[in-house]
């Protein structure tokens, strides 16, 4: 799994004009998931993701995490994120997951999301044409793959 993490002061996402998701202070994730994607990759990167310490403390030092700061969280998935750019100028997609796997490994990763942040998690609507807003605090944006642990 791929992740692009943006620390914002607010975001939201919408589809067909009307607002699906809406967060203040928090973080958009944007989500890859390819084949190879398991429930390791899925717990490894929730508990990173909400503990990554990228907001600022009081001494205005990034030293603390989504979860300290009670902040939300939107997930959008992004199988582009997995766009292969060596050959030619038209990306390949071959290494993301086809609908069938990625879906239940997106709503487990919801899910999973959900139960070490300690409350609701918004979303976007997998697969769905969506209109990302979003005010990058800092701007600080982080990439995390699950494959590359060490």
């Amino acid at each position: 799994m791929i992740a692009v993490i943006q620390r914002v002061s607010e975001a939201s996402v919408k589809i067909d004009g009307e607002i699906k998701a809406n967060i203040g202070k928090g973080l958009v994730v944007l989500l890859g998931i390819e084949d190879a994607d398991r429930v390791e990759d899925i717990e490894w990167l929730s508990a990173k993701i909400v503990n990554l310490r990228i907001f600022n403390d009081t001494e205005g030092v990034m030293n603390v995490s989504v979860l300290d700061d009670s902040g939300d969280i939107i997930v959008v998935s992004q199988f582009t994120l997995h766009a292969s750019t060596r050959k030619g100028n038209r990306p390949s997609y071959i290494k993301a997951a086809k609908p069938e796997v990625a879906i239940p490994l997106y709503e487990k990763f919801i899910s999973v999301l959900r139960t070490v942040l300690g409350k609701p998690v918004h979303t976007g609507v997998f697969g769905a044409d969506m209109k990302v807003s979003l005010i990058n605090d800092g701007p600080t944006t982080i990439l995390i793959d699950s494959k590359n642990r060490v």
